[in-house]
């Protein structure tokens, strides 16, 4: 069932499914572009997790700062919309955004930093909202990472300084119930919210594929992070409908297909008229097409 819309604007509704679309369709491509060998190493794509990026991002302020994991394309098109940057990066070329240097996981904008060590770049986001803190702004640090960083220690040293200094930080974990090939049952007792909990972090837990019901929460929880300049925690359960990475999928067949029904475009694109949606995956796909032409020929 779909969910009310009456509180948002028909733009509104529009600007997040052009944004989910675009992320789908630029993963989509990016995985037959690896058929053709026109791409480097491997790739993590975002297939079935854009409503989390594009419903947590699109409230974020220009002054704050993002950071990311091995699965960062929908974070950074959330970001940035810089498809041309991330695609020349991830071949090589000198027009990517570190000169085809980082590649597919290691990503270096001006507000955006991602890194392909499990948990590495959460020290880093909360040195960053430290030093936005002692310079009085009221810009946060946004970390993005999966269940599987919630083995790593890192990640608690990090929680206990954030919340014994008053970090203006907000976690945001993306549950996708598999840490590459293993179930969640099978590697966490309790709940990634308790852990939070444990260092008296407040989160707050969504079980949902809608980007308007994660684009409530996260405006919510956003706006206490910037006022109250303290840490919070977003957990969203979700579930990526790719491989871990472009060939290595161990889950059972039955289980993915069974979560294409409840996916973001599925769930929010029939709030659109039937000639709008198709107007804007015209467009998505036609823009896709023309930076991946663009990159073919860049040097």
């Amino acid at each position: 069932m779909v969910a009310a819309i009456t509180n948002k604007s028909d733009a509104k509704i529009e600007q997040l499914y052009r944004q989910m679309k675009f992320i789908r369709h630029f993963e989509e491509r990016l995985l037959e572009l690896f058929e053709e060998g026109l791409l480097n190493g491997t790739t993590h794509c975002y297939i079935g997790q854009e409503a989390n990026a594009v419903g947590v991002i699109s409230n974020l302020s220009d002054k704050d700062h993002i950071f990311s994991n091995h699965r960062c394309h929908g974070h950074y098109l959330a970001r940035t919309g810089d498809a041309y940057g991330l695609l020349t990066e991830m071949m090589g070329k000198e027009d990517g955004i570190c000169r085809g240097i980082g590649g597919s996981q290691h990503i270096c904008a001006s507000d955006f930093k991602s890194n392909g060590i499990l948990g590495g770049t959460v020290p880093t986001a909360a040195g960053i909202a430290m030093a936005m803190k002692l310079d009085g702004s009221d810009a946060i640090s946004v970390v993005c990472m999966g269940d599987g960083a919630m083995g790593e220690g890192v990640v608690y040293e990090t929680l206990n300084i954030a919340s014994l200094w008053d970090l203006p930080i907000l976690f945001l974990v993306e549950n996708n119930l598999w840490s590459q090939s293993t179930p969640i049952r099978l590697n966490m007792k309790g709940t990634i919210a308790d852990r939070f909990a444990a260092f008296r972090i407040p989160a707050v837990e969504l079980s949902t594929t809608d980007v308007l019901e994660i684009d409530k929460a996260a405006a919510d929880i956003i706006r206490e992070v910037r006022e109250h300049r303290k840490p919070r925690a977003l957990v969203i359960e979700t579930y990526r409908l790719c491989s871990h990475s472009k060939s290595s999928d161990g889950r059972p067949e039955d289980e993915v297909e069974a979560r294409w029904a409840g996916e973001p475009l599925t769930i929010h694109g029939p709030r659109l008229e039937a000639d709008c949606r198709t107007r804007i995956d015209d467009e998505v796909i036609g823009a896709v097409e023309d930076v991946i032409e663009r990159a073919r020929k860049a040097q």
